[in-house]
């Protein structure tokens, strides 16, 4: 998927299942001058939105439980 605003890939659904580190790794690979964060399931994030932040939600295991998007 696609934004006009952000002008590149804004989520990454392939990644759901993988390791947390394994899809930071590979989104900051793709998407250049943008961060992203592991985030444990129930902690609550900023809700401003930035084109170069990714929220990574992860369960216990570490393991990404919903598809990575830019925000």
């Amino acid at each position: 998927m696609h934004s006009k605003r952000c002008r590149s890939k804004i989520s990454w659904p392939e990644l759901v299942g993988a390791r947390g580190e394994d899809a930071v790794a590979t989104i900051e690979k793709e998407r250049l001058n943008t961060v992203a964060y592991i985030v444990p399931d129930g902690v609550v994030v900023t809700p401003d939105y930035s084109c170069t932040k990714v929220w990574v939600w992860v369960n216990a295991n570490g393991i990404v439980k919903s598809v990575p998007k830019v925000g």
